[in-house]
């Protein structure tokens, strides 16, 4: 840790893991449709994900469990902890499964961006075996420090590639500023709000962390280390998104629905390159998120049912294997995600604010944290982040489900 900006280490499994096609897709849109208005919505979804993360890995630390164990074994009762097993397994694999087929279709949509089709016949897409068996054989290998070198390398690519594009741009810097310091919501801007925090408050995410930080360290006393690393790594993956943003803020009014259309658009301001450009970090975001949902799903399944931690078990090898093969699945055969994706916002809606909840009263519980419980300051900060969770994913559920 001589170096405080080395970026190495769970952190940099959750950027990973928070920047795939759907922030890549809600950011690009967000730019497109208004500018850089939104960017404090970026913004104020980093901070959340640094307060929240910082709370999960350190209970994954101090417990040396993952968080769906700790919340299995200190629930109250035995319905309590029924119910709060039956919710995190239904949501979290449920919903990795909706996510992977668009983290695969996204992975897909970067290399194609490159000029290489992998479409045969309209409908099958053989990228999307490749880039599934890929990742399937480097979560097979199971050794984690392997796993982070890797990640680390794809976040990197990810980042200068989209950096750079926003700088080629020449932004507006005083109206960047301006967007990322004064909360503002246009006219019909509710729901870009919503999909950008949406994106980067991930639930599995928390569960991920937890577990992660134990492959990494040992125990409380690398507590300073765990937090160095991710603040790094989400600060980093905040402005990957918000380059996005940027990036999309050039083109202001284009008919922009997603990072291809991003690419065309930039072309006219340096040529060819926004081609490779944008294809590379959306093909590395792609694949990212296409390794981590897997495995976060394997360590909820695990925590859940009590499992030994291994990462090369059968056990925890069928759960991602599962996970990815449906997401290999829904995008080789050319299926539209919007449905699945629409069913795993409902699932993120009703899951984000009750994980969120879990965290915060486990983060409190000094029989179990000792002098590592939260402080008052991040009790205010946890309670505000939850009440605003909480407004936002009833408005996903009810705006997904047509009624507002």
């Amino acid at each position: 840790m001589k170096n405080p900006f080395k970026i190495s280490g769970p952190g940099v499994l959750i950027a990973a893991a928070f920047i795939g096609p759907g922030t890549v897709t809600a950011c690009t849109k967000a730019g497109a449709q208004y500018g850089y208005v939104l960017l404090w919505a970026m913004v104020l979804s980093i901070i959340a994900t640094i307060v929240l993360q910082e709370m999960a890995a350190r209970i994954g630390l101090v417990t040396g469990k993952g968080l769906a164990a700790v919340i299995r074994e200190h629930s109250a009762s035995r319905i309590g902890k029924l119910l709060a097993v039956v919710l995190i397994l239904s949501a979290i694999a449920i919903g990795n499964a909706a996510y992977e087929a668009g983290n695969i279709s996204g992975g897909v949509l970067g290399i194609e961006a490159l000029g290489i089709s992998g479409s045969v016949g309209g409908k099958f897409n053989f990228w999307s075996v490749g880039i599934g068996a890929l990742a399937a054989v480097l979560l097979f290998i199971g050794n984690y420090k392997f796993l982070e070198r890797v990640l680390v390398a794809l976040v990197l690519v990810m980042s200068v590639a989209f950096i750079v594009t926003a700088i080629v741009t020449k932004p507006d810097l005083a109206l960047i500023f301006k967007g990322s310091l004064i909360p503002s919501i246009p006219k019909d801007g509710i729901l870009s709000v919503i999909a950008l925090v949406g994106t980067t408050v991930v639930p599995y995410n928390l569960f991920l962390h937890a577990s992660l930080v134990s492959e990494k360290w040992q125990g409380s006393k690398d507590l300073t280390a765990a937090r160095r690393d991710t603040y790094v790594a989400v600060i980093l993956g905040g402005f990957v998104s918000m380059a996005i943003i940027i990036c999309a803020a050039a083109m202001e009014g284009s008919a922009i629905t997603n990072a291809a259309d991003l690419a065309q658009s930039l072309e006219p301001l340096f040529g060819d390159y926004a081609r490779y450009f944008v294809g590379l970090g959306l093909g590395a975001a792609g694949l990212t998120s296409a390794i981590t949902a897997p495995l976060a799903a394997a360590y909820v399944v695990q925590g859940c049912l009590g499992w030994k931690a291994d990462l090369k078990s059968a056990r925890f090898r069928l759960v991602w294997g599962i996970i990815l093969i449906l997401g290999v699945v829904f995008s080789s055969l050319g299926y539209k995600p919007v449905a699945i994706i629409q069913f795993a916002q409902i699932a993120n809606g009703i899951l984000l604010p009750i994980i969120a909840g879990y965290l915060i009263w486990i983060a409190n519980k000094e029989d179990l944290l000792g002098q590592y419980v939260n402080k008052t300051s991040q009790n205010i900060i946890g309670i505000i982040i939850w009440i605003i969770v909480f407004g936002l994913g009833l408005r996903s559920i009810l705006s997904v489900l047509g009624l507002i």
